[in-house]
């Protein structure tokens, strides 16, 4: 498989400003103690790697246009060389039919996709209990 041509910089760890900002996206997705179980699933898990397009397709989500300001935002940054946080993703259920959630970053998966939909995107993934 070719390597893409465009190379984006990646911080080792998210942000710790995005824990909270998943912790507030997931909220409105389930009840605080298991928003806290999944923060804490992310902050321990491993980074991994997956491709801007499955991350997509697993969460269900539409490509956010470019003209977008955050994702605009992201790729200047990519174009500048600056580094990106990682993705925080939970992981879906396929024999129930739930998707994926990107609880963070889906601006970033957006600007990824626009630059190169099989660039490796890390992120920390936690499961439901």
């Amino acid at each position: 498989m070719a390597e893409s041509s465009i190379q984006v910089k990646w911080k080792d760890e998210p942000d710790e400003h995005d824990y909270p900002a998943a912790s507030d996206f997931l909220d409105m997705l389930g009840d605080p103690a298991l928003v806290s179980a999944v923060i804490e699933e992310l902050r321990a898990a491993k980074v991994t790697h997956r491709k801007a397009k499955d991350i997509l397709r697993a969460s269900q989500l539409e490509i956010l246009p470019v003209h977008n300001p955050y994702v605009r935002r992201d790729l200047e940054k990519i174009l500048a060389g600056k580094a990106l946080s990682p993705i925080l993703l939970v992981r879906g259920d396929f024999r129930r039919g739930v998707p994926a959630q990107i609880a963070d970053g889906y601006h970033r998966v957006c600007a990824i996709y626009y630059s190169d939909e099989n660039i490796r995107i890390p992120v920390k993934i936690a499961s439901l209990p």
